[in-house]
Order: C-alpha cells, then structure tokens, then sequence
C-alpha cells in the first residue's frame, strides 16, 4: 500500500511543476505575438529583396555574364550549412526534427562527394555538431535579443561573403524551422548561393512578369544588393526560427501543464482510497479489540 506522506509530497511536487510549466506557457505566448509580427514583416522584405535580384539575374542561371555568387559554381566541391537552432530546450522536438533534416542534407551532399562545412547558431546546435567530424566554421550563440540577432547576421553575412571569395565554399544554405503556425513549425531549406529564386505567390504571372526599371548599372546594383540580400535572408530566417521556437514552446508547455494535471487528479485518487483503506482498516481493528472484550 502506498504511504500517505509520500503521495502527499508527490502531489505537492507536481502542483508546483505545473505552476511553472504554466508559467512558462504564458510567457512563451506573450513573446511569441511579438516574434509572429517581426517573422512576418521580414518575409516580405526578403521575398521581395529575392524578386529584385531576381530580376536583376534576368531570371536565367546559366548567363555567363553574371556573378558566380547568384549562379553558383559548376562543379561545387565544398558547401556551407547554416543551422539556426535555439538556445533553450523545452520546446518540444523543435531542436530534434531540425537535426534530423540536416543529417539527411548532409548524407546527400556526402553522396556526391561535396565537402560539408558549418556555422550552427544557437546553443542546441553548436552542442550537438560540438562532437562531429564536421568542420565548424564558427558557433554563434545567445540571440535572444533583437540587437544580438542583426549582429549575428551581420557576422554570418561578413563570413560567407569571405569565404566564397577565397574559393573556401562553392554553394551556402540556411536550415531554420519555419513558422507556419502556433502549433506547427516546418524544417527549411534556403538557398544562398546559388541564388534561390523567388517563388512567392507560386509563380504567379504577376510575380513572372513583374518589371523593374534599375539605375544605375546592374553590375553595380548587384555588387551592393547581393551582400545586404545575405544578411536579409539570415535575418529573416532567425526571425522566423524564433517564431517558431516561441511557439512549440508554448505548446511544449501546455501539454505539460495538461499532463501534470492529469497526473495530479490521478495522484489524488490514489492518495484518498488509500487514506479510505487506512481509515477502514483501523476502525475494523477497533471494532474487532471491542468485539473480543
């Protein structure tokens, strides 16, 4: 029979658990309408900076006039990957889904005998990739605040453009979790280099078709566009993980707070037939001593 006392601290114990995960719940919430706005407001800016160069590009990969960074190298040797994770844990399988994505990525490439290179962002991922046989470029951790996450980007931005001029890479793409909802996140890829072209609204013919008149010359566009176009998508890709971490938090979170709840009700059941078998026991017992006098 369980002891009373125990099942009592059990009880005890749980209730303040699922204070915390209720609190936790609240606060990941509170941050993630903020995150959702800032995630979607940058989606916009990034679609449309693509669609320009885009258009700059004439939509074609394989005109030789253009720069090596928006076509990509022929016979690409070496790639870079780009993990955004989370600094935190309890959020689900957020961190796990986003490995399993980028140990599938890294298979393929290793099948065609390209070389991987990384730059984790984030705690979780530099951790996890802390002990592979894979180079780390460089880790990039604590970008909670806004300040922080357009310094990471600038930095990733400086890096990649460094690396690709000194023919240390060939190709660059970003993994991040994508905010789609409050309880759904999707595991994406972003081309960098090559350049990925736009497909906002489908393809649509008003997208296709869309014209821009540019001054001054292309080239010299370009030479400005492509460096700020790498830390936009940077930027709006941690934006958008951020979202996303809030969010399966937040979820994480209620469905703990739910299942505290349901351990609590069922503790208490335990602890009152017991406290009713203690009770029955020692009144037999006294009925008995009673009887036998």
């Amino acid at each position: 029979m369980p002891n009373l006392k125990d099942l009592k601290t059990r009880i005890s114990s749980v209730k303040s658990t699922r204070k915390i995960t209720s609190a936790m719940k609240m606060v990941a919430a509170s941050k993630l309408r903020r995150a959702q706005e800032l995630a979607e407001s940058s989606r916009v800016y990034a679609e449309s900076l693509s669609l320009i160069l885009s258009s700059l590009s004439g939509g074609s990969k394989d005109n030789s006039d253009l720069p090596e960074v928006l076509v990509g190298r022929a016979n690409p040797k070496v790639a870079l990957l780009i993990i955004n994770s989370s600094d935190r844990g309890l959020c689900g399988g957020f961190n796990s889904t986003l490995f399993r994505s980028a140990v599938a990525w890294i298979k393929d490439k290793k099948s065609k005998n390209i070389e991987v290179k990384l730059i984790p962002i984030g705690k979780k991922a530099s951790a996890f990739y802390k002990r592979s046989d894979l180079e780390i470029i460089e880790n990039f951790e604590d970008i909670n605040s806004n300040d922080r996450q357009l310094e990471v980007s600038e930095n990733v931005k400086n890096k990649i453009s460094e690396l690709f001029e000194s023919q240390a890479i060939d190709e660059v793409s970003i993994l991040y979790n994508k905010f789609v909802s409050a309880i759904a996140q999707e595991p994406t890829f972003k081309s960098l280099i090559p350049l990925e072209q736009s497909e906002s609204e489908e393809g649509s013919e008003e997208t296709t078709n869309s014209s821009f008149e540019f001054e001054p010359d292309k080239n010299e566009l370009l030479e400005y566009l492509i460096p700020r176009n790498f830390m936009t998508q940077v930027y709006g890709c941690i934006l958008e993980s951020s979202a996303a971490e809030h969010a399966a938090r937040m979820t994480s979170m209620d469905n703990a707070t739910r299942n505290a709840g349901d351990m609590i009700d069922s503790l208490t059941m335990t602890y009152n037939r017991t406290r009713q078998a203690v009770i029955t026991k020692e009144l037999i017992e006294i009925i008995s001593g009673a009887e036998a006098v």
